[in-house]
């Protein structure tokens, strides 16, 4: 097993020629607006997510200090909840780009424990986002509703290609309508 050290500094090979679309974070982010509970339609393989099947869910709240409060979960094989808290803080200079962290507060000291999380594309109403990184290797489309439309997914995962994602490995995680 590679210490995590190494697996944060990993880089997701991509062809130039597939990339049309720059991969970064969203130019504008009202945190007000994008605190709340949000439901994961789709995502690539994560190692921290292999026990989720389906009803997963990520919950962002606003601490006192300025940072996010974040509640993750999602329902198991075995059909118990499955449930993760992190912290989320911002990037200067970068309101799309955010750090989060899901270790005890004693080792947040420590800069391999935060890792990227970019929003990549965002509804101007805030009803969907799509989440990434620099390196590729993660990619979550979220929505505000248990369920999205075949026709929104397909444009959103068509977008995240042309950023370099690898869409062809997306696990669903909601039903489209």
């Amino acid at each position: 097993m590679l210490p995590m050290m190494f697996l944060t500094k990993l880089v997701a090979v991509v062809p130039e020629a597939s990339i049309s679309l720059p991969n970064r974070p969203v130019p504008a982010l009202d945190l007000n607006r994008y605190v709340g509970k949000w439901h994961e339609i789709a995502h690539l393989p994560m190692f921290f997510q292999r026990q989720c099947v389906d009803t997963i869910s990520a919950t962002y709240s606003k601490n006192p200090d300025g940072t996010i409060y974040v509640h993750n979960a999602c329902r198991t094989d075995s059909g118990a909840m499955d449930d993760s808290e992190g912290v989320a803080r911002c990037v200067d200079g970068e309101p799309g780009a955010l750090k989060v962290r899901f270790v005890p507060d004693w080792l947040a000291w420590m800069p391999w424990v935060w890792a990227d999380y970019w929003v990549i594309d965002l509804d101007a109403d805030y009803q969907w986002a799509v989440i990434g990184g620099p390196s590729r290797r993660y990619l979550w489309i979220l929505s505000r509703t248990a369920t999205m439309s075949r026709a929104r997914f397909n444009e959103l995962v068509e977008r995240a290609r042309q950023r370099g994602y690898r869409v062809d490995k997306l696990i669903m995680a909601a039903p489209l309508l």
